[in-house]
């Protein structure tokens, strides 16, 4: 989390592939900005520069004098006009407000004024500029390093230290990375009959960089100056390199080549090896590690050049492997491996190289079975006996997985205190690899009525087992998928696709929600979240007696269809149960939407009960009969669903869309 100046509350660190929608400005500064869920604004990080001034250059407008104004987070209020007293235009979410006069003035409008006091002219921006703190959300463009009194340009949100404009003072310079020419110092931005980029680390240049018009080469602060923040050193050569044994040289040009360790092309400033004939390696690659774990496989893996011949498939990306360039195998299992790309994403290795290191034999076994054949499972205190399912009442429940006992033949039991678990959930290993998450997963038992939320599903979880990396936690369903992924709504198998690794958020085939986290078939476009991807194809519910509910996938249909359980709409596109004798149901009215419910369960200071009287209760925040299979109280206070009850006390728009809101609250804003 992080404070903003002057603001109450603490804000979110927000992030857009496509460009953030700022509540401060018109315009798309960059992809990065801040959240308040408090407030429900968004701001980009360059445009935080508001709060940090609204105390100092920011309190009044020349056309306003006499009274000072105060930044609103919340929108014009109620009683006053949204439009600009200046511009006309209506304001956004951030503005200036006069409690006196109650009139409201835009970001823009007030940004403008600030320019207006500008009086510095320098030859190095068109602008002029001012010289203040500007906090630390806005970094000097010249070394990347935030806060400090500096010359900053409001229009344009660029701040440079006092101390680093000493680099304008070289309007021409030498560089080893371009040694047959000098560089000339540009200030506004690279010329047309040039690509906007940095030659050597393909960085997009800004207004600030270094230029040969001879050679039309692209050199960028960061590659120039050597304190720069953001600034990881390029020397011109490599020795010692895990994945090749000579020296490897910089070519600091655009050049077009195919990467010798990843078998991808390149179009810019590559290592070469001049021993070996010319072998090309990216600068990324060069740096490849030699032995590595990845969470796709349960041993480790090894860089080896060439990779040897043979039909090779990755093991992530299941696309064929060229054998003649470098990849990733397996000693133990002979026919595995992974493009030297997808072995060293962000979302498959931890980061370890473990060349070198000594391997250990991990104790994964949960249980230590005992002389008398009974088990001390790692998540229990007692003895455990095998034994059949003969005999038990229905109402067991496993508590691993939080379903009924009679699901399985075969289950342990604690006779000392009625500690249950299927005999294929008390075989579930204490460790392993899965690819959610690059680290390894250590299974627990989440007892203490903790707020858990699963990281792929994003459902929250009030019993059962967990197996969590030591940041984020996943529940028993999300965390047994195999990838490629089987799913009966496509014909195609399904691969993982992380947000972080692919750059966007998918939409839900399902439900029609976006997701970071998606099982999906890029051919086709098709996607699917772990909550959906996860529903069971069939259910049995009481109140259907013999009647097993159908998962069905959507359909087009020309008339209306209505929930049984709810009574609510149905939209036939999205995926609903249906019986055998025409009933459909929402999913949510189905499921709900907390993992491993369990009468008396609890969320922190929240309790669950199940919804199986005859009477449904009514809902505190939308009025509504609870439909769904259990309702949660708090206090003497009861909600239909954890949207609701989060609705009460905050505005729905500051809601995350991952927590569902039930069909029937459609109609209550």
């Amino acid at each position: 989390m992080v404070t903003l100046e002057g603001h109450e509350h603490s804000v979110g660190c927000y992030g857009s592939y496509r460009g953030l929608e700022c509540d401060a400005c018109d315009r798309s500064f960059d992809r990065h900005g801040y959240h308040c869920l408090e407030c429900d604004f968004v701001v980009h990080t360059k445009c935080a520069i508001v709060f940090n001034t609204q105390e100092t250059i920011l309190s009044e407008h020349p056309s306003h004098v006499g009274h000072s104004l105060k930044l609103l987070t919340t929108g014009a209020p109620g009683h006053t006009d949204p439009n600009c007293h200046i511009c006309g235009k209506n304001t956004k979410r951030l503005l200036y407000h006069c409690s006196t006069c109650k009139l409201n003035l835009d970001i823009n409008c007030m940004v403008d004024a600030m320019c207006s006091q500008a009086k510095l002219n320098m030859p190095w921006h068109y602008h002029p500029l001012l010289m203040l703190d500007v906090g630390d959300h806005l970094l000097c463009v010249i070394c990347g390093l935030p806060g400090g009194y500096g010359y900053c340009c409001p229009r344009c949100r660029m701040m440079v230290h006092e101390k680093c404009v000493s680099v304008f003072d070289s309007p021409e310079i030498t560089h080893h990375f371009h040694a047959g020419h000098s560089l000339k110092l540009l200030t506004q931005g690279a010329p047309e009959y040039t690509d906007a980029t940095c030659h050597v680390c393909g960085k997009h240049v800004g207004n600030f960089l270094y230029h040969c018009d001879i050679c039309k080469f692209n050199l960028d602060m960061v590659c120039v100056v050597q304190y720069h923040k953001h600034h990881k050193l390029i020397p011109v050569e490599l020795s010692n390199m895990k994945v090749h044994e000579h020296t490897l040289t910089l070519i600091p040009k655009l050049i077009s080549f195919v990467c010798d360790a990843c078998g991808t092309k390149g179009d810019r400033s590559p290592y070469v090896c001049l021993e070996c004939n010319l072998m090309f390696f990216h600068q990324k690659c060069a740096h490849l590690p030699r032995v590595i774990n990845v969470n796709r496989h349960d041993h480790r893996v090894s860089y080896k050049y060439p990779l040897g011949r043979g039909e090779w498939r990755c093991g992530v990306c299941l696309e064929d492997i060229d054998w003649s360039y470098g990849a990733y195998s397996c000693s133990d299992c002979p026919n595995y491996a992974i493009h030297s790309r997808c072995a060293t994403g962000d979302d498959v290795w931890d980061g370890e190289e473990l060349d070198g290191v000594p391997e250990e034999v991990e104790d994964i076994e949960p249980f230590k079975l005992n002389d008398d054949n009974t088990i001390t499972h790692f998540a229990h205190e007692h003895n455990m006996s095998l034994i059949n399912n003969d005999g038990v009442a229905l109402e067991e429940l496993c508590r691993a997985c939080v379903r009924p006992i009679s699901s399985y033949n075969t289950f342990y039991n604690c006779s000392d205190c009625g500690f249950i678990l299927h005999e294929t959930c008390a075989n579930l290993p204490k460790k392993k690899r899965h690819f959610p998450s690059p680290r390894p997963l250590t299974l627990y038992h989440n007892r203490y009525a903790t707020d858990t939320t699963c990281g792929a599903c994003l459902q929250m979880c009030c019993d059962g087992f967990m197996y969590t990396d030591g940041e984020e936690t996943f529940d028993l369903l999300c965390s047994s998928i195999t990838v490629p992924f089987i799913h009966g709504s496509h014909p195609h198998p399904l691969l993982y696709y992380n947000k972080r690794a692919y750059g966007e958020s998918k939409r839900c085939q399902s439900c029609g929600i976006g997701s970071s986290l998606v099982l999906g078939c890029m051919k086709c476009n098709y996607y699917l979240d772990f909550r959906c991807a996860t529903l069971p194809v069939t259910v049995r519910l009481d109140r259907y007696n013999d009647h097993p509910l159908t998962l069905c996938y959507g359909e087009k249909a020309s008339g209306k269809y209505w929930c049984d359980i709810c009574e609510g709409e149905t939209n036939p596109e999205n995926w609903f149960y249906t019986s055998d004798y025409g009933a459909t149901l929402h999913v949510f009215c189905v499921h709900g939407n907390v993992r491993y419910a369990k009468p008396g369960g609890k969320i922190k200071d929240v309790e669950l009960w199940f919804n199986n009287t005859s009477s449904r209760p009514l809902c505190k925040n939308c009025h509504f009969r609870c439909a769904a299979p259990f309702f949660l109280t708090k206090g003497n206070e009861l909600f239909c669903s954890y949207y609701c009850l989060l609705r009460i006390r905050m505005r729905a728009s500051s809601i995350s869309s991952i927590v569902i809101r039930p069909p029937w609250v459609y109609m209550n804003p």
